[in-house]
């Protein structure tokens, strides 16, 4: 479409928003009216290659509305594409309709659901990464996004690493239109001051007008031309443009007009061509690199041999790339002590240093997931926690995203509390059907690891620091959603439930309390959840008590998963867990000093069943 068109198209998409709105009772038209002269452009002045037929398409390129409260404008913009169609508009926010008040994965033309603000850069960067180095294909990732949320840190978590690695196919469209949802933003107009602050990050930037239809059609141009750094156009747009009452005013963040107002809104608008027909540029033709999949090597190792599970984890990335080809590996420089650096060394193309930058590392892990990429992310348990908003919006999006935290709980030593990861266990329990694992030995974790792999969803695996004992042969099978009774008899007295490190202290005490004739069961409860009912049920009603460790705060945590799958068997279940402010120290003396040792787990049997 040329400039006269898409001028007649933006009243066109503008009468659709205000009119979708109104019909709503809520929404965000006006910071939808801001950006719509810069979306239109886009879409339909041959910039965007996209194959609406076929929104999975390899080739297409992709959009992401970083702010995702303009969801008014993406939907509309559908409409002036032929694929919604106005009666479809006015169910916006009405249960049932898949046009929901943030983009979600129920409206096809969604490639990541957004809303929580900050986010959309990093998802970008990862598909933005997949194209340019894995399936060296030619599509642009775009990225709408709003001045507010550049207060968040981690769209310069996603800025800086996107110029480290040359991202020419990434273009962000910044929507500088003053307002937030209180007042003026942090710089308002200050066009000047973003671009100074992104240029200096290594990204070629251009400031425009966001309302000349010739200066976006420019500055699109351009920024395809723009080689070997991502480009971000800064546009000075006006909040609520195209009707006066709304312009560049405050207090009209995230409200709807009523009928009478919206009459008005239209009648400024003009002239509306409601008969006008839009087509999005189609995309080239490439089929995406691919490896095929072949045999992997069996897990081999000693009964009795010391091995990490961290450790065990590198040696599994290794061993199961040759099954899994779209495995991606992303660390935020703990690779060494992770031990993800495995495959770094072995498949240098399959893993991505993402430094520390924890957000932007999940947000970029959803990006190669949305592309069809198995992406691993790990690092130390504790700084998962910092991303817990990139996290829970992984869950939102549809992701298949296997999360890795090694140093998990006190048994780290002396690294001290900030280090140990005490909270990641009832952090990944809250998300909708999430995974939550937590291997004992080298063979359990390698054999999990290959668990999430085929998985297909968000999942979590923790691994310890310290070396422990190989306890399972190479045989043996695990699933998620089971467990293992290591220790069994028909005169078991009590049963001592252990995931991770536990479970060494629970065989420990085991072996001491069989000496004094006082027979327990243990169970290494490797997946946490999904929990194994049926095991922990018969437990509950072969044995006097339950009696639950765990390395980790007690609050969301394993002792409480396990009370409330047996909470009908009337048998006491008893929590060990940390409930002390940890300290440094040994990790023997730690374990000691918040009684979830060997001893501290013999002590209460014997409080028990004596």
């Amino acid at each position: 479409m040329n400039t006269q068109q898409i001028e007649k198209l933006a009243k066109l998409i503008r009468y659709y928003i205000l009119s979708s709105t109104t019909a709503a009772g809520s929404g965000h038209p006006t910071s939808s009216l801001s950006a719509t002269d810069l979306m239109a452009t886009l879409m339909f002045g041959e910039f965007f290659k996209f194959n609406a037929n076929n929104p999975k398409y390899a080739n297409n390129d992709r959009l992401i509305f970083s702010k995702g409260h303009a969801a008014p404008l993406f939907y509309a913009l559908w409409a002036a594409a032929g694929f919604v169609s106005e009666k479809k508009l006015m169910s916006l926010r009405q249960f049932g309709s898949n046009l929901e008040g943030h983009p979600t994965m129920a409206f096809p033309f969604t490639e990541t659901a957004t809303g929580s603000l900050g986010q959309g850069l990093s998802v970008g960067l990862g598909m933005a990464l997949n194209a340019k180095y894995l399936d060296k294909l030619p599509y642009t990732t775009y990225v709408l996004l709003g001045d507010s949320e550049m207060a968040e840190g981690s769209c310069w978590e996603a800025i800086q690493l996107a110029a480290h690695y040359k991202l020419d196919n990434l273009i962000g469209i910044l929507d500088v239109n003053r307002l937030g949802q209180r007042g003026e933003t942090m710089y308002g107009y200050g066009t000047r001051e973003y671009f100074k602050r992104i240029s200096s990050f290594g990204w070629k930037t251009f400031v425009i007008d966001g309302h000349s239809l010739k200066a976006i059609e420019a500055a699109y141009k351009k920024a395809q031309k723009v080689k070997n750094q991502p480009v971000m156009i800064i546009a000075k747009t006006v909040k609520g443009r195209g009707v006066s009452f709304l312009e560049n005013k405050e207090n009209w963040h995230g409200k709807a007009l009523n009928e009478e107002d919206c009459a008005k809104a239209v009648a400024e608008l003009g002239e509306i061509d409601k008969s006008l027909t839009c087509e999005i540029a189609l995309p080239g033709q490439k089929q995406p690199l691919s490896a095929r999949s072949g045999a992997i090597k069996k897990v081999n190792y000693k009964v009795g041999e010391e091995v990490s599970t961290r450790r065990a984890y590198g040696n599994a990335l290794v061993r199961l790339y040759a099954k899994y080809p779209d495995m991606v590996v992303l660390d935020a420089e703990t690779s060494n002590s992770t031990y993800s650096e495995s495959i770094k060394k072995t498949h240098p193309n399959r893993f991505f240093e993402m430094f520390i930058a924890e957000q932007n590392m999940v947000g970029a892990a959803l990006g190669l997931s949305r592309r069809g990429k198995i992406p691993f992310v790990s690092t130390f348990a504790a700084f998962f926690s910092r991303a817990f908003d990139q996290i829970r919006m992984c869950q939102y999006s549809d992701a298949n995203i296997s999360f890795v935290g090694s140093h998990a709980g006190v048994s780290i030593g002396e690294d001290g509390a900030s280090q140990m990861g005490l909270e990641e266990i009832a952090m990944f329990r809250t998300l909708l059907d999430s995974v939550v694992l937590y291997p004992s030995d080298a063979v359990s974790c390698e054999k999990l690891v290959e668990e999430t792999a085929k998985h297909k969803g968000v999942s979590y695996l923790q691994t310890t620091r310290g070396d422990t004992p190989v306890i399972y042969k190479n045989t043996e099978s695990f699933s998620i959603g089971g467990s293992k009774v290591v220790k069994k008899s028909d005169r078991d007295l009590a049963t001592v439930i252990g995931a991770g490190i536990t479970v060494h202290e629970a065989l420990k005490a085991y072996t001491e309390l069989r000496e004094q004739n006082i027979k327990i069961r243990v169970i290494d409860l490797y997946s946490v959840k999904p929990l194994d009912i049926v095991t922990l049920q018969e437990a509950a009603i072969d044995t006097q008590a339950i009696i639950t460790v765990e390395d980790n705060f007690v609050e969301g945590g394993i002792g409480e998963a396990v009370a409330a799958a047996v909470s009908g068997a009337n048998t006491p279940v008893h929590i060990l867990g940390v409930r002390k402010m940890p300290r440094s120290g040994k990790p023997n003396e730690l374990l000691d000093y918040e009684e979830i040792s060997k001893d501290a787990i013999i002590r209460k049997v014997k409080e028990i069943v004596l």
